[in-house]
């Protein structure tokens, strides 16, 4: 018996990377799991593949920061599965510069993924949620969530805000059963990272073999990336907890890079 049998879960970008690790897992854990992506065709594909693994899935175009492509998309889980349990917000992107050079389009486009991102699938979500009375919200925030580097402005903004957006949720859903939590990954080798060691080499001025073992794993404990699989293991102990004992909080998987 699965620990999300019954459960209903959408999970933004998950056509690859975390995203769709963690809707394997989900899927395995007995839940039907929605693809949220904007390239559908790439959310097809990833829930094809749980389907033909046993699982049971359906993708659906979502631009995270259209209010419009939101509401589609939810309302769409809904007919197909008529109801909704678990939101994993995951979508996200990375520029990287300094400060000086950062164009105001980026810094806008940044937060717009990432913070309006969050409110919008949340404000879709908690009106069924609270109508089924309860839920879960696991937003996908960083070690950036609590921790700063440089050339990623936007990106430090935005997953601390997270944070403070996941805690307000987590008050005014508690009377509802709605818990919401925040896991931060440290660095997954995913190809967002990969893009960004050859841009991070070329604004430090330095090797993209520094980039990963003097920049990105330097504060690790092991000199290791965090897994695709730690996360989504994280993402399941919030999605499967029973109460609003676990609510609010912010669970880092980072192999020791960041502790508190």
């Amino acid at each position: 018996m699965g620990q999300l049998d019954g459960k209903v879960a959408i999970i933004t970008g998950a056509a690859s990377g975390i995203g769709k690790e963690i809707a394997k897992r989900f899927a395995n854990e007995g839940a039907k799991v929605v693809i949220a992506d904007l390239q559908l065709p790439s959310a097809e594909t990833t829930a094809t593949e749980i389907n033909r693994a046993g699982g049971i899935a359906a993708g659906v175009a979502m631009d995270v920061g259209d209010e419009a492509a939101v509401e589609a998309g939810i309302a769409t889980t809904i007919e197909r599965f008529g109801r909704l349990d678990i939101l994993v917000s995951n979508a996200g992107i990375q520029i990287v510069k300094p400060i000086d050079e950062f164009p105001f389009s980026d810094w806008k486009k940044m937060l717009a993924i990432h913070l309006d991102g969050a409110f919008l699938t949340t404000k879709a979500c908690l009106r069924h949620m609270y109508r089924e009375g309860g839920g879960a919200i696991i937003y996908i925030g960083s070690v950036h969530s609590k921790e700063a580097s440089h050339l990623k402005a936007p990106y430090v903004t935005a997953k601390h805000g997270l944070i403070g957006f996941c805690k307000v949720v987590a008050k005014e859903g508690a009377k509802h059963g709605v818990r919401a939590n925040v896991v931060c990954p440290g660095y997954v080798r995913t190809p967002m990272v990969d893009k960004q060691i050859p841009e991070q080499a070329q604004a430090l001025g330095i090797s993209e073999e520094e980039v990963v073992h003097d920049v990105m794993l330097r504060e690790t404990v092991d000199g290791e990336f965090t897994t695709i699989e730690d996360v989504a293991a994280a993402a399941l102990f919030f999605a499967a907890a029973k109460t609003n004992a676990l609510t609010g909080q912010s669970l880092i998987v980072s192999h020791g890079w960041f502790m508190e």
